[in-house]
């Protein structure tokens, strides 16, 4: 193929990926969003606003995101070794039983979705229960995209995830919604930016506030989300 068609091909498989109709449950978590409506106050557009791009700046580009930007050229380098750790640190640092589903949870439905489309993936996750976000770079990595375009596409599925989410949970309107994702789309380059320049020492997971609410989540007494 030429140039045009292999990038046009790369572009369209990031769209794909980042779709929020992807069938690996994304839609039914909220990660701490239901919770911080109850309890954090989030009452309001601007409010949400505030919320999401904190946890896009304090939590996701410091953990999954950093670590995504790693699991790419590790699964093109067929380093083993590499992913085994890097899916051990996402699984030991959900700090909640309910994150710990979610990551959990979404990566064996990747998984199972990903073996409709390469016909190696039984094989490479025999013995690995993966993360969420390995298996989502597992899938970026056979793209022809840059790990830096993966990383685009993996942060703005996130961001329309937490979207719909606060949309559903404060609630919002459908306009309130795309302003909120605007400002994250604004806002994800430099997140983006950020997260590849981490290395291991200095990626991290460590949202308190976030992680109570979680736990408190579990015990919340109306919820339309599993997390």
């Amino acid at each position: 193929m030429s140039d045009a068609s292999n990038n046009a091909h790369s572009l369209l498989q990031l769209i794909w990926l980042a779709s929020p109709a992807l069938p690996v449950g994304g839609f039914s978590y909220s990660e701490g969003v239901e919770a911080a409506v109850e309890w954090a106050g989030i009452d309001s557009e601007s409010k949400a606003i505030e919320w999401l791009s904190d946890q896009l700046y304090l939590s996701f580009a410091r953990g999954d995101l950093a670590l995504v930007a790693q699991a790419i050229p590790a699964w093109r380098a067929g380093d083993a070794e590499r992913i085994r750790a890097l899916n051990e640190w996402v699984l030991a640092t959900r700090e909640s039983a309910e994150f710990f589903l979610q990551t959990e949870q979404m990566g064996r439905s990747f998984v199972e979705w990903l073996k409709l489309h390469h016909a190696d993936t039984a094989e490479v996750f025999a013995d690995l229960p993966a993360s969420y976000p390995v298996a989502f770079a597992f899938a970026l990595s056979r793209t022809g995209a840059t790990t830096h375009d993966g990383c685009l596409a993996f942060a703005f599925g996130w961001a329309e995830n937490m979207v719909a989410a606060a949309v559903k949970a404060v609630p919002l309107g459908q306009s309130a919604g795309q302003r909120i994702l605007a400002r994250l789309a604004h806002e994800i380059p430099a997140a983006v930016a950020h997260a590849m320049r981490l290395g291991d020492d200095e990626r991290q997971a460590f949202a308190p506030l976030l992680a109570v609410l979680s736990a408190r989540h579990e015990t919340q007494y109306s919820r339309l989300f599993r997390s």
